[in-house]
Formats: structure tokens, sequence, C-alpha cells
């Protein structure tokens, strides 16, 4: 069993920068309150084959996870695939587009899928993944205009 969720958002920031911030998956503390750390592997720019390392605190549990960067096309295309084993893995990414003014539309989505227990809780993480979903927007908006100059 699968659930998704996606959400869009107007960043008032160059389609570039926007992209290098949401690229760097160190800068999820930013707007995502349940990553608690996250590290990436290797070093230097994010691209095919990069993998970010966090732990995660969801529903008073923390879980460690794993994404390896499967699809990085700049500044328009980031793609994810979650390679940790837990009862409820993610997979989606980021779709960017210029817009006028020197603006950014970003769309983040993901699929959620159940493995084993999780095949039961799947619905209800991606239930609150969706209601999430508008705010989350929100959050990256705030986190990447805060971050990058205009």
């Amino acid at each position: 069993m699968s659930g998704q969720f996606e959400a869009s958002v107007e960043i008032d920031r160059p389609v570039e920068q926007v992209f290098a911030y949401l690229a760097d998956g160190r800068n999820d503390p930013d707007f995502s309150p349940r990553v608690q750390q996250i590290t990436k592997t290797p070093d230097g720019p994010t691209a095919l084959g990069t993998v970010f390392r966090s732990t995660v605190k969801d529903a008073g549990m923390k879980t460690a996870r794993e994404f390896r960067i499967t699809g990085f096309d700049p500044p328009h295309l980031i793609r994810w695939t979650e390679q940790s084993r837990n009862l409820v893995t993610a997979q989606g990414g980021y779709d960017l587009a210029s817009l006028p003014g020197g603006r950014t539309r970003v769309r983040i989505f993901n699929t959620l899928e159940g493995h084993g227990l999780g095949k039961l809780l799947v619905g209800v993480a991606a239930s609150a993944a969706r209601k999430d979903a508008p705010e989350f927007g929100r959050r990256i908006k705030a986190a990447a205009e805060a971050s990058l100059t205009s």
C-alpha cells in the first residue's frame, strides 16, 4: 500500500538559487522540523548518486533514513529514493520552474510506501503528510527566502 502528497509554492528568488538551496539536503532541517540531523556523502556538490543520511523524529520515534539522489537536472529537477529499510519509506522530488520577476515555482511530491507492519501505517502517514503539505510548502518558501539573497 502507498500514499502520495504534494505541494507547490512560489519563492521570491531565482530558480538557480532555489535549486542550489534545495539540492543541498543538509538544508532540510531549516524547513522540516522532523529532521534532527543530516549528512551528505560524498563531499562536494550534490549529483546523481549523492546520499543523504538523516535522523528523523516522527510520531515521537526516531529513525535513521538514507536517501539517494536518482534524478538531477539543474536547475529544474531533483529526484530521490529512500534506501533505508523503515516501516514507511519515501521517494519523490522537486520540480522547479522560473517565473517572471526572478521568482521560482517549486513543486514537491513524495510517494510513501509501507513495508510489513508499515502497510497498516502508510495511510495514516500519507494523510498526515497531505494535511501538512501546504504548510510544508510555506516552510520551504520562508527558509529559502531567508537563506538566499535576492
